[in-house]
């Protein structure tokens, strides 16, 4: 059996425009500047005669010559010079009489050719549309609530034409549509409501409906004409503007299936864009002519007139109420010192900018939350993945959970997402969230085509025959983000960077002094250390001394040890102190690294030190680094150390370090199921001097960090931690790895 799926999308490749017959309800006749013949339908015969069967060439003096008595000559030709000056739609229909029977020529333009179709002007049922027409368009405008406008307009369009079924049908941004509004003989079945795929009206056709603003199929039982031309003509005739274009033989097979007759479209725009239809069906064969075929035009113009105007207004609306609250924020960020604070704590916050449920700052490695947004442990996973994977300076999707896995576990408060990039390079961001919105969608039958194989064993697509209620459950999507939403947090960026820019101009000397003010500090500070440690090691020794003298109370020797101790401490500090500064003035000696050879020293001298049988230490592979081999040292004894040491606490305790090289870089993990590291610590576990609260009790510096970070910084990589508090943790690394 063959893999072969079919892609929905062949139906978009059909050429529509160029269907080389037209409907018979009329014929045609194409020329070009010279008055000659170049196509023809070959149905010319059936509505007037003598006509030879083959005019290709000729003269449309063949054609005029069979006018009734009053054209003048050359009347054709006196027609194309009026419609070059004003236009064809402005002439157009013209009243003609050919052997007592009256038709409407209508011309267009083809490329260089001029297309004239011959209809007859009457209709095939009575229709008054020219007297209707006042009171039509004057009820479609009385409604000023889109739905009841839309449901008006159906029902003042089925009383000018009288089909069976009249329905607004409203295209979704996939290009599928929606019955929005209805009206219909009783006896029909409602179809209000109903889905349909955007493979029953397929992309080139939406593009057609966007140039002919209506579309007639009189009769889908007729055969289609065909049109003729010179053998030696490699060109098909473009028919894109034509009345008469032949129907796609899917569709009419797709409309015999619906039991539908004949059908008449009028399209509704919305800014330039195919916004809907109005679709109206007939279940017996239905001819309109022209003339009334304009008027039906008129009332759609009228009604996407209204249509724009209703949904201009409510957007309108919608556009002042976050205007209003962005001119509150941009205040609040001039009058407030604190970004955050502007944005997350005042009376109008991120959430009143743009419709969302949730909305989130991150700023300063911190994250500040407002509404509905994922957990902590999610939000620093999702923050992760933006640093990755977003490239632009704004990002959004009505699907989250489609493009990052992740997110399913928070669709219900953030399948949707729009983020604002502050500065990548500091991982500031402006996120909002909307929640998903399950919809219980309506599809007029399955809405997957059937595949059939043809005789050549082809799969093709065929039109659908079903047409009973299938019902699809979807989740996991939010409501869509519009174009306001965006220009919305467009703006809000443009003024959080100019109040963020601002400050940063106010500090600028003050960083230009922080500067040097670091460089001597570095110099101070190893200075300093260097000349206390002398004055603590006699005071270690002086406690030392002290002990042993037996004459010294009980009490005494307590405080003496205490000394001794807080003697230790202070060493360990001064020399963390000279660590951190010698990493900053340390030139850096790249060379080769076994690395295997420096974790297993490593893991050999933790084992010593701490002696637990229960401690289990795994190595994986440990691919080789470029690098300092002191500092890489450091790194890997810091956080091999710390992970055994925090793990101590555990039944089992557990080390896993392993490496794997990827491209040109070098990633490792050091994972512990020690006593993990909370949320809102993690962002800022790498600051000097800073010790979480569940270690206090546990021998460290709160330098050991800072140093690791500084180190693979200067080895232009990176490092990340997760953790859980009770869990463990996990630190991942990456280095840059380039080939000696």
């Amino acid at each position: 059996m063959s893999n072969f799926q079919v892609d929905l999308t062949n139906c978009d490749i059909e050429p529509i425009h160029i269907p080389g017959q037209i409907q018979s309800h009329g014929f045609m006749v194409v020329i070009d500047d010279e008055m000659s013949i170049q196509f023809h339908s070959n149905n010319i015969s059936n509505f007037i005669s003598p006509v030879p069967d083959l005019l290709i060439g000729k003269s449309i003096g063949h054609i005029e010559g069979l006018l009734d008595e009053g054209y003048q000559p050359d009347f054709i030709r006196q027609l194309i010079s009026s419609g070059k000056v004003k236009g064809f739609e402005r002439i157009n229909p013209i009243p003609i009489t050919i052997s007592g029977i009256h038709y409407y020529l209508i011309i267009s333009v083809s490329n260089s050719s001029y297309i004239l179709e011959f209809e007859l002007s009457a209709s095939s049922f009575q229709l008054d549309v020219q007297g209707l027409m006042g009171n039509t368009i004057a009820e479609i405008l009385t409604y000023s609530k889109l739905e009841e406008l839309l449901e008006n307009t159906a029902i003042q369009v089925k009383q000018v034409i009288d089909f069976d079924r009249v329905m607004i049908y409203r295209f979704a941004r996939d290009g599928h549509g929606e019955v929005v509004a209805e009206s219909k003989n009783e006896d029909l079945s409602p179809w209000l409501g109903l889905h349909y795929p955007a493979s029953d009206i397929p992309r080139q056709a939406r593009e057609l409906y966007k140039l002919n603003l209506t579309r007639l199929i009189a009769d889908v039982e007729s055969h289609p004409a065909r049109i003729n031309k010179a053998k030696n003509n490699p060109q098909d005739l473009d028919l894109t503007f034509s009345q008469l274009r032949a129907v796609s033989p899917i569709h009419i097979q797709y409309l015999k299936n619906m039991g539908v007759a004949s059908s008449f479209s009028i399209s509704l725009k919305f800014k330039d864009e195919l916004w809907g239809l109005i679709a109206c069906h007939n279940y017996t064969q239905r001819f309109i002519d022209f003339k009334s075929r304009e008027y039906a035009k008129l009332i759609g113009q009228i009604t996407s007139s209204a249509l724009e105007f209703r949904q201009n207004e409510e957007l309108l609306r919608n556009e002042n109420e976050f205007k209003n609250s962005l001119e509150k924020i941009i205040k609040q960020l001039l009058e407030t010192e604190s970004i955050e604070k502007a944005l997350t704590s005042e009376e109008t916050t991120l959430l009143d900018v743009v419709k969302s449920d949730g909305a989130v700052l991150v700023h300063d490695n911190k994250i500040y939350k407002l509404g509905s947004t994922p957990n902590d442990q999610q939000l620093l996973d999702l923050m992760f993945w933006i640093n990755d994977q977003v490239k632009d300076t704004l990002y959004q999707t009505d699907s989250f959970s489609s493009v990052y896995p992740k997110a399913a576990a928070y669709e219900d408060s953030a399948s949707g997402i729009l983020i604002s990039v502050l500065s990548k390079e500091l991982g500031d961001y402006l996120i909002w969230f909307r929640a998903e919105q399950v919809q219980n969608v309506k599809w007029a039958g399955n809405p997957d085509k059937p595949v059939i194989m043809d005789n050549n064993g082809l799969l093709n697509i065929s039109p659908r025959n079903s047409f009973a209620i299938w019902t699809e459950t979807i989740t996991g999507v939010a409501e869509g983000w519009s174009i306001e939403d965006i220009k919305a947090v467009i703006k809000l960026k443009e003024e959080v960077n100019y109040g963020l820019n601002h400050k940063a101009g106010t500090a600028r000397l003050m960083n230009e002094r922080l500067k040097l003010a670091y460089q001597e500090l570095e110099s101070f500070s190893y200075t300093i250390s260097h000349d206390l440690k002398n004055p603590i090691a006699s005071i270690k020794s002086y406690a030392q001394l002290l002990i042993r003298d037996q004459n010294i109370l009980e009490r005494g020797q307590k405080m003496l040890h205490r000394i001794a101790d807080r003697a230790d401490q202070m060493n360990l500090m001064i020399n963390a102190v000279l660590d951190y500064s010698r990493v900053g003035r340390t030139a850096m000696l790249f060379q080769p690294i076994k690395t295997e050879n420096l974790i297993t020293e490593i893991v050999n001298d933790l084992q010593l030190i701490y002696a637990n049988k229960n401690l289990k230490i795994v190595v994986g592979e440990v691919p080789d680094l470029q690098g300092d081999p002191i500092m890489v040292l450091q790194v890997f004894s810091n956080l091999i150390g710390n992970a055994v040491k925090y793990s101590q606490h555990s039944s089992a305790p557990k080390v896993h370090i392993s490496g794997e090289l990827i491209g040109n870089k070098v990633h490792y993990s050091i994972i512990d199921n020690g006593i993990g590291i909370a949320q809102n610590d993690l962002l800022s576990i790498f600051e000097l001097f800073n010790r979480m609260d569940n270690v206090k009790d546990i021998e460290g510096s709160g330098v050991g960090l800072a140093i690791v970070k500084r180190i693979i910084e200067k080895h232009e990589g990176t490092i990340v931690a997760e953790s859980e508090l009770g869990v463990g943790s996990t630190f991942r690394l990456t280095f840059n790895h380039n080939e000696c």
